[in-house]
C-alpha cells in the first residue's frame, strides 16, 4: 500500500528540469557575492590609507602645504571641474598618448610579427632593436627636443618609442613560441602567408600580444609624464609642473590621482578584452 505522505513528498520534489534554474540562481548569487567581497577586499587598504592620511594632516601631525588632507584635494579637485580647468588638461594629455601609443604599438606588432615569422628579417632588424632598447627614454629626450622642437611632434614620437618596444618583444616571442606542428598543418593545407598570419599565427600569439599592449599603455603614460615635463603648456604633467612652482601641492596630487585612475582604467578595459578573446584558454586562477 502507498503512503499518502511519501507520494506528497515525492510530488513536491523537483525535477532535474526544474532544478536547473534554481542551480543558476544559487551560481549566479555565488559569484555576485564572490565579486562584491572581491571588491571590498580591494578597497580596504585604500579606505586604511586615507584614514590615516586625513588624520595626520588635519591634526598637523605633519604640514598641510607639503601633505594636504584628502578632504582639501577633493574641494581643489571639484573646483578645478566646475572650472573645466582639468577636463582642458586631461584632454590634451589622453590625446597624445593615444596618438603615440597608436602609432608605437602598430609598428611594434607588425615588426614583431615580421621578425618572428622570418628569420631572414630577425637577423637584419632585431639587433638593433635591442641595443635601442637598452638606452634610457630620458637620454634620448634631449635628441627628440633637437630634432623636433618642443611642440607636439617630439612628445607623440618619444610616447610612440616607449611604446614600440613592449609590443614588438611581446610579439615576437608569441610568434616564435607557436607550436611547429601547427606550421606543418598549415602547409599540408597550402595556406597562403596572410592566411597562415591571421588564422594560425595570431590567435596562437594572442596573449603574448595582449601582454605586450597592456605594458605598452602603461608605458605610454610614463613617457608622457617626461614628455609633458618638458616645455608642454598644457597636459596633466603641465599641470603638475606649474602647480609645483607655486606650491599647490593639491593639484599635484591631483595629477598623480589622474595619472593612476585613467592608467588603471584603460589597463582594466584590456584585461576585459583579454578574458573575452582568452576564453578558451583554461589558466590557473589562484
Amino acid at each position: 500500500m502507498s503512503n499518502p505522505a511519501t507520494e506528497a513528498l515525492q510530488g513536491a520534489t523537483p525535477s532535474p528540469a526544474a532544478s536547473k534554474p534554481i542551480a543558476a540562481v544559487r551560481a549566479a548569487r555565488k559569484k555576485g557575492d564572490f565579486k562584491g567581497r572581491k571588491l571590498l577586499m580591494g578597497s580596504l587598504l585604500p579606505l586604511v590609507i586615507l584614514g590615516g592620511w586625513q588624520y595626520v594632516s588635519g591634526t598637523g601631525i605633519v604640514d598641510a602645504m607639503l601633505f594636504p588632507a584628502p578632504s582639501s584635494i577633493i574641494k581643489e579637485f571639484y573646483e578645478m571641474i566646475v572650472s573645466g580647468e582639468l577636463f582642458r588638461h586631461l584632454e590634451i594629455s589622453v590625446l597624445r598618448a593615444l596618438l603615440g601609443f597608436l602609432l608605437g604599438g602598430s609598428l611594434g606588432l607588425l615588426c614583431g610579427l615580421a621578425v618572428g615569422m622570418f628569420s631572414k628579417v630577425e637577423e637584419i632588424v632585431d639587433p638593433t632593436v635591442q641595443m635601442i632598447r637598452t638606452v634610457p627614454l630620458l637620454a634620448i629626450t634631449p635628441l627628440f627636443i633637437l630634432w623636433f622642437g618642443f611642440g607636439e611632434t617630439s612628445k607623440i614620437l618619444l610616447i610612440a618609442l616607449g611604446a614600440f618596444f613592449p609590443l614588438y618583444v611581446n610579439t615576437f616571442l608569441g610568434v616564435r613560441n607557436v607550436d611547429s606542428k601547427l606550421f606543418d598543418v598549415a602547409r599540408v593545407l597550402e595556406f597562403k602567408q596572410v592566411n597562415q598570419m591571421i588564422r594560425l599565427v595570431l590567435p596562437a600569439a594572442m596573449p603574448n600580444v595582449l601582454l605586450g599592449l597592456r605594458l605598452s599603455i602603461s608605458i605610454a603614460w610614463l613617457v608622457l609624464v617626461v614628455a609633458e615635463l618638458m616645455g608642454a603648456d598644457r597636459g596633466i604633467g603641465y599641470l603638475i609642473q606649474d602647480a609645483r612652482s607655486f606650491m599647490r601641492t593639491e593639484v599635484v596630487f591631483i595629477g598623480i590621482i589622474l595619472f593612476a585612475a585613467v592608467g588603471k582604467l584603460t589597463d582594466s578595459l584590456v584585461r576585459i578584452l583579454e578574458r573575452r578573446l582568452l576564453k578558451w584558454r583554461d589558466s590557473y586562477k589562484g
